[in-house]
């Protein structure tokens, strides 16, 4: 064979090698990279190639698919009554992708979930009928809170103590994820993320702010299991007026007159005195208030109902005065909604906190359980007796203190308060917060849950947590027992 033809055969033979040793390696090592790139166009066809798997609330789904026109992507996501579920669902959109739910569950709801497939549908990359996610949330709950939230900046959460479900969830305002589902929805996503109300954001589970006063139930509570205390009812070492320590600042009252100079744990909640709570962080000390905190869920960062939480913080590196003021719920400490609903709830069910969940079961398309979302881990936050001396004094709360628009008729019902200082030396409209539980003896049913005003948009003198928070928190509960 002449040798240049020689040469130029082996040398056509080494790329013909190359190119099959690239096409391997691309088919084998990157095929699956190269598959989730956010570029890749095929992926998202592939998710709206059919209906999607629905997000079902108490038997009935919340969420639908439509046929689109005009475009690649066959179907739609839509909703029924956004506005009211959004906080539960997210949305699910073909421009901008998928929150809460619909996120967590993407694979699952749009068929691509390997769960879904048996070996012969695995090995020939089938894709098959979409699953179905059941949430916890009650129907009637859920309205409630939003209904008397109504046009209010706020958030609001139930919470089942005895089970950990999450019954209603509710942020305002809302949106309705229908209208960012298509392709062709920019101009509405950009109303949404320009709104100064922030729509998009779960303020139930994703805008910690100060608790101010409905901090001190955690309080109350490590003082009682450190011993400090034998009873809610009895007197404690708090002067009045306190001044905060190594200041010159006293520490005032809400209510000028209420009887809180060495008031018992009982009084102080029923007043809101915050010449007692300031006082007994202060003689407890940050490590030991953070210690009672931690144990209700603060500091947290992985908290997952299965949406993730953000962090509700007690902070660190106090002053014995900076420690005054976390006794009432101010300086560095923020909570969620969803976090002081989880600090009624495990007073109402004797000292345990069952984790919160927000999903009962996750299911494929012919019913079978794929993933149960049931009765979590749970774990003993105070003692039984503890417990028992915190839903006395929260009662009298109701029946007899600031919380008396939480009564439910027939029901026990026990609650705590919350004003919120905000901006600085409190230039801005305070938040008005309320968390409370709820039980029917009759029917056993029980409830908890926490309520947040943000912003109610009328005049200052007019926010407080009896006035704004307890009213939402009541119709949810009586909801929860009927």
């Amino acid at each position: 064979m002449n040798r240049t033809i020689r040469h130029a055969a082996v040398f056509s033979l080494l790329l013909v090698l190359a190119l099959l040793v690239r096409a391997t390696w691309l088919q084998t090592y990157e095929a699956e990279a190269l598959a989730d790139q956010e570029k890749n166009r095929r992926n998202i066809i592939d998710q709206y190639a059919q209906p999607l798997g629905d997000i079902v609330v108490a038997g009935t789904p919340v969420t639908g698919s439509k046929p689109t026109t005009g475009s690649d992507l066959a179907y739609q996501r839509t909703y029924a009554d956004g506005p009211l579920y959004a906080a539960v669902t997210g949305y699910s959109s073909q421009a901008y992708g998928a929150t809460q739910l619909e996120g967590i569950y993407s694979e699952v709801l749009d068929g691509t979930d390997d769960r879904l497939k048996d070996p012969v549908d695995a090995l020939m990359d089938k894709q098959l009928k979409p699953g179905n996610v059941l949430t916890t949330i009650d129907p009637a709950v859920q309205r409630a809170g939003y209904e008397a939230l109504g046009d209010i900046k706020g958030a609001a959460v139930a919470i089942d103590p005895t089970t950990g479900k999450i019954l209603g969830m509710v942020s305002t305002p809302s949106y309705d994820p229908s209208t960012i589902a298509g392709i062709n929805d920019g101009e509405q996503w950009r109303k949404l993320l320009a709104d100064e109300d922030k729509p998009l954001v779960n303020r139930a589970l994703r805008q910690p702010l100060a608790p101010g006063s409905t901090f001190k139930l955690v309080v109350a509570a490590a003082a009682l299991e450190k011993g400090l205390y034998d009873s809610v009812d009895e007197r404690t070492d708090s002067p009045l007026p306190y001044t905060l320590p190594g200041t010159t600042r006293v520490l005032v009252n809400d209510i000028p007159s209420a009887p809180c100079e060495n008031a018992s744990l009982r009084t102080a909640l029923r007043y809101s005195c915050n010449n007692v709570f300031g006082k007994l962080a202060a003689d407890l000390g940050q490590d030991e208030v953070r210690a009672t905190a931690e144990k209700f869920g603060f500091n947290e960062e992985k908290l997952d109902v299965p949406v993730r939480a953000y962090a509700s913080v007690y902070p660190t590196g106090l002053d014995k005065a900076q420690t005054a003021l976390t006794g009432i719920g101010q300086f560095d400490v923020t909570a969620t909604p969803l976090q002081m609903a989880m600090v009624s709830a495990a007073i109402a069910n004797d000292g345990v906190l069952k984790a919160p969940h927000l999903v009962s079961e996750v299911e494929d398309a012919d019913g079978n359980t794929l993933q149960s979302g049931g009765a979590g881990s749970s774990s003993r936050i105070v003692s039984a007796e503890t417990a028992k001396e915190l839903r006395s004094a929260m009662v009298t709360v109701v029946e007899d203190g600031t919380g008396s628009n939480a009564r439910v008729d027939g029901a026990e019902v026990g609650g705590k308060t919350g004003t919120a200082q905000r901006g600085e030396n409190n230039s801005k409209t305070p938040y008005a917060w309320f968390t409370s539980y709820a039980k029917d003896d009759d029917s056993g049913k029980e409830v908890a849950v926490a309520v947040l005003i943000e912003d109610a948009g009328g005049p200052r003198s007019e926010v407080s947590g009896n006035g704004l928070a307890a009213p939402v928190a009541q119709k949810m509960m009586a909801a929860a027992l009927k």
